[in-house]
């Protein structure tokens, strides 16, 4: 275990993961919270409650497939890890990408192809995909996620920190912004964070 501190955004959280670790940034390919599992319920999202704990997933084995696109949809749906990484979240049952047994949730799509879409965000690779051509093979090169390598905690109550008497309580999370500092607010109710989930289920890429 690590403990981290001083970050504002993912791409710090990452950075600073990567630098208790020994690793660089980019062999991260997203975070879950509370479960060592590629558990896409669990995605590190936009808070951070201050009595969970990290688990940075990070690069496995790289492959390549070849799909015939024989339908408009694919059938997966995508995002991405806020860092550089979009990842495949879902795969609809009965769909092209469904008989491919070689792809796999929680797999990185590095490039299409072989152009490398390192960098997109997960809109951007779905229009990719979307644009390609009805009944003709094309690549994905995809990188698995090892198991999560360890579990990076919060401050300990016993530490010398100003809010140690909130972070206590299990009643606050740390919002990250893409811009600015992160803040600590109350944690969100059960509704809310259903409300919330739901809303980032629409705000992702179905292919």
């Amino acid at each position: 275990t690590g403990k981290i501190e001083g970050f504002t955004n993912v791409r710090e959280l990452y950075a600073k993961i990567a630098e208790a670790f020994g690793i660089a940034p980019t062999e991260i390919l997203f975070c879950t919270l509370n479960s060592h599992k590629v558990d896409m319920q669990k995605l590190l999202g936009g808070q951070i409650g201050l009595e969970d704990f990290i688990f940075a997933h990070v690069r496995g084995e790289t492959k390549e497939v070849e799909v015939t696109k024989t339908e408009d949809a694919l059938g997966l749906t995508i995002t991405d890890n806020g860092a550089g990484y979009a990842f495949i979240k879902r795969i609809k049952e009965g769909s092209i990408i469904n008989r491919v047994q070689a792809v796999c949730v929680g797999d990185s799509i590095e490039a299409i192809n072989d152009h490398s879409i390192v960098g997109c965000r997960h809109y951007e690779v779905a229009k990719m995909l979307r644009e390609l051509p009805k009944s003709q093979p094309f690549t994905l090169r995809l990188v698995q996620p090892k198991r999560a390598f360890d579990m990076i905690g919060q401050r300990s109550r016993g530490s010398k920190c100003p809010t140690e008497a909130k972070m206590a309580s299990g009643r606050e999370t740390l919002r990250l912004r893409s811009g600015g500092a992160a803040t600590v607010e109350e944690m969100p109710s059960e509704f809310e964070e259903e409300a919330s989930r739901r809303v980032d289920d629409l705000l992702e890429s179905y292919m």
